[in-house]
């Protein structure tokens, strides 16, 4: 089993993971709205689908959905505390019966036939925490699909500003009240990480051109014990069109969510937020910006795409 793996399971099957994760649409607007743009492209695209692989299905916030709209839900993850947080959240809604959980990797989908579902998803990027084997896993999740695959990678051109702006996350945070650990921790450090940054151009040329977050420092800490960030591949546009083309996908459209919401501080944001009207008429927005494909790399964190076998 390499590193990538290894991590990865450490980190996601950490107790709390479950629970803290399931609240992520509570406490961060840029994960309302990368959640929301997906929940648009899923319905929009449920025609003549009955079954659907959900990889990398954490707390089920999509697996629950598709149920709920009469699709039978393989719900696949490596974490178990999220599997547990799924089938609770599941019951609670009512569809139990629809979602099969299955507790494994991505990196091996041998159980599954070709063609297996009409639909295969993989959300918030766990395709890239897969390094170095993203590509043979973009294969297997083609492989297994019939007609409809879309999926999210972490994306280069949207992670590269993250090394100029250690405050990018506090940016989006809801509610700064809200008592989550890592919120608590953005605002605790935000005067340190100001006063301790320095612009490094040998980082951005090093991100832009291996496309790789992390490595041996992140493997030193797990073999010390510690649970590290995941090891993370992050995709250029044109790179995952082509994988994915490679692999037989056809008619792929590409999008950036949270492309336009990054332009705008944390004052305005939580504004409309707090505003029904307004935070309904600003995601469907935001949905329209980001799917254009002049934005696609500059989404916050994700690179979506879509396509058909």
């Amino acid at each position: 089993m390499d590193y990538s793996r290894k991590i990865s399971e450490r980190l996601w099957n950490l107790p709390d993971k479950g629970e803290l994760e399931s609240r992520r649409e509570e406490t961060f607007i840029d994960d309302i709205i990368q959640k929301s743009h997906i929940e648009k492209e899923l319905l929009s695209n449920l025609d003549g689908v009955k079954t659907v692989f959900d990889g990398g299905a954490g707390c089920g916030r999509f697996s629950i959905l598709l149920a709920r709209h009469g699709c039978e839900v393989t719900h696949f993850d490596i974490s178990q505390p999220m599997i547990d947080k799924a089938k609770e959240l599941a019951e609670k809604e009512g569809v139990l019966d629809k979602i099969t959980f299955v507790k494994g990797a991505l990196e091996d989908l041998s159980d599954f036939t070709d063609k297996s579902f009409d639909m295969v998803i993989s959300f918030d990027a766990p395709i890239s925490y897969t390094y170095p084997n993203q590509e043979k896993v973009i294969g297997e999740l083609a492989r297994i699909c019939r007609k409809q695959i879309i999926i999210s990678v972490s994306s280069r051109l949207g992670y590269l500003p993250y090394l100029s702006n250690p405050l990018q996350k506090n940016q989006f945070i809801l509610d700064e009240n809200c008592g989550d650990p890592f919120v608590e921790w953005c605002i605790a450090n935000r005067e340190n990480a100001v006063k301790s940054f320095g612009f490094n151009k040998n980082n951005l040329a090093e991100l832009w051109k291996k496309g790789l977050m992390g490595g041996e420092e992140e493997i030193a800490e797990y073999e010390k014990g510690g649970t590290p960030w995941c090891i993370t591949y992050t995709f250029m546009p044109d790179e995952l069109e082509a994988i994915l083309m490679r692999f037989g996908v056809k008619n792929i459209r590409l999008a950036g969510p949270g492309a336009y919401a990054r332009t705008i501080p944390n004052e305005l944001l939580v504004k409309i937020m707090k505003n029904p009207n307004q935070r309904s008429e600003f995601l469907e927005f935001c949905y329209q910006y980001d799917s254009n494909p002049y934005v696609c790399g500059m989404g916050k964190d994700n690179l979506l795409a879509k396509g058909e076998m």
